[in-house]
């Protein structure tokens, strides 16, 4: 095992991060969901179960197909398209018995407006990228489709004022790990009932994700403001951010297989005089805790537009209230 002593930090100790951790297309649409349909092997759905269709956006990515994996393994009915940021596509993806049509973004209104009439009860998952984070919703809230934004990234407050506005019904959350979401509302909870609890002592935050990931993780940025609001100062610039594959093995510790797939954080406070130190840490391998999340998400979505609730926007702590856990 390794100790970490990353560049611009001055930690009283080294850190160290354990290894262990864990155009006819109403047409095509029918179709595809007919053989689909067809060819799916008949099996009891669970007591207490729920089924309804699902349309994944961004399948092309790997959060995006683990999560159409997990919701097909959930019995939820994979609305067979997609949508790629690349305008020539001609790709489809097999998830479970579900071939999955891969579109170009100049197909999406008119795509989505299809499976609107096939499958009018249908919730979109977005997994796609920040850039795209914005303008996806706008069409989304444009065509009544009630989503859920797993992706991080884009102006949240535009985002917000699109869903208000049009009074659609979307769960957004930067962070969708059940478990993480519920070590974040804690944190919220001790930076409400004791403000400034941590005054005077200095933070370091230590966060490694994928090479893919571009953005700053949201749930860094959530668990800083709550230390804040426990009296700590922070500059956002000074977060050590590893994206280095190299790096992320030799001195966080990430297991190999889970290079392309991992979450690390790492917040380390000091007193003042160095005599006292806290460090709040949580290691994720993978991504099931993240698409399990997602998909309970989904659920939760579905079963507040039809029960028609007054609320229109939810987060990820909706989810853990009310209970919808898998």
């Amino acid at each position: 095992m390794l100790s970490v002593r990353p560049p611009h930090t001055t930690f009283s100790r080294p850190l160290i991060w354990p290894r262990q951790c864990r155009v006819s297309v109403a047409a095509a649409l029918r179709c595809v969901s007919a053989v689909a349909t067809a060819s799916a092997p008949e099996t009891a759905a669970p007591p207490g179960s729920v089924s309804f269709p699902i349309l994944v956006n961004g399948c092309t990515g790997n959060m995006g197909l683990s999560v159409a994996e997990a919701a097909a393994l959930r019995g939820l009915h994979l609305v067979p398209v997609s949508f790629s940021s690349r305008e020539k596509v001609d790709r489809t993806i097999q998830v479970g018995q579900t071939n999955i049509q891969i579109y170009g973004p100049s197909a999406r209104e008119d795509v989505l407006s299809s499976v609107i009439d096939e499958f009018p009860d249908v919730i979109v998952v977005d997994y796609t990228a920040p850039d795209s984070v914005n303008s996806n919703a706008d069409l989304y809230c444009k065509l009544g489709l009630p989503f859920v934004m797993g992706t991080t990234g884009g102006n949240k407050q535009l985002l917000y004022k699109s869903v208000q506005e049009s009074k659609n019904y979307a769960l957004i959350s930067p962070q969708m790990g059940k478990q993480v979401v519920a070590f974040v509302a804690a944190m919220k909870i001790m930076a409400e009932q004791f403000p400034g609890a941590f005054s005077g002592y200095h933070l370091e935050v230590l966060e490694s994700h994928q090479a893919g990931k571009r953005d700053t993780s949201g749930t860094a940025k959530d668990v800083i403001a709550c230390f804040e609001k426990l009296g700590v100062s922070y500059d956002m610039d000074r977060m050590v951010k590893i994206r280095d594959p190299e790096q992320q093995l030799e001195m966080v510790g990430v297991p190999e297989e889970h290079i392309d797939g991992h979450a690390f954080h790492l917040y380390h406070l000091t007193s003042p005089d160095d005599s006292v130190s806290f460090e709040f840490q949580h290691n994720v391998c993978g991504r099931s805790i993240y698409t399990e999340g997602t998909i309970d998400a989904a659920i939760f979505l579905h079963r507040k537009v039809q029960s028609k609730d007054s609320k229109r926007i939810y987060d990820m702590d909706d989810v853990l209230r009310e209970g919808y856990m898998h």
